[in-house]
């Protein structure tokens, strides 16, 4: 099976998920997530503002900005293929864009370089336990982390999870998966040491 082959399959079974277990399984990975040494200890974190059927963030940066964390959220630069992230500090703050996504508006918030991020959690459809992921086909991305010193990290439902996806050579791996069930330590998973 090709990457959209995979993809599709993979959202057809996210589909079929009933909003209550939606819920329940979002609201038990952002609890995981939270305990995660790299959010304990991290100041400034990256995550996506999700939309259904993707595991729910939303209640996740609540409780990041509860702890005091700043909040990093990206916009995308389709002409470019480009991604840069901005600090926002309330919901006010963003705008919808192109195919309903939710992004920072850059003249209200802050925009934040790449090298002081502590963690990013990289969104995907599927993951491998190596940590490998296909994810939305724009290749944002994957512009992005070569060179990201920090800490990869993925949220997703055990439906989101495959033995194996197929990889090229730039792709770069997290380092951490959290579902409803537990955490993957890709790294353990991988022959290479972590970077």
């Amino acid at each position: 099976m090709d990457k959209k082959q995979i993809r599709q399959e993979v959202r057809s079974k996210l589909n079929a998920i009933s909003d209550i277990d939606y819920r329940e399984r979002s609201f038990a990975i952002g609890k995981q997530l939270m305990q995660q040494p790299s959010i304990i200890e991290g100041k400034t974190i990256a995550v996506t503002i999700s939309t259904k059927p993707e595991v729910d963030t939303i209640a996740i940066i609540e409780a990041l900005w509860q702890q005091g964390k700043t909040v990093a959220v990206p916009k995308c630069h389709p002409k470019t293929r480009e991604m840069t992230f901005y600090a926002i500090e309330g919901f006010f703050q963003l705008e919808t864009v192109y195919m309903d996504l939710r992004e920072p508006i850059p003249t209200i918030t802050e925009l934040i370089e790449r090298d002081t991020i502590d963690a990013i959690i990289v969104p995907g459809i599927v993951f491998d336990k190596k940590g490998y992921r296909i994810g939305y086909g724009g290749g944002y991305y994957d512009r992005y982390l070569p060179g990201y010193q920090g800490t990869l990290l993925a949220l997703a439902f055990s439906e989101q999870l495959a033995e194996h996806v197929p990889t090229e050579a730039h792709d770069v791996p997290v380092h951490t998966i959290i579902t409803e069930t537990g955490y993957i330590h890709c790294t353990a998973n991988r022959e290479e040491p972590m970077r």
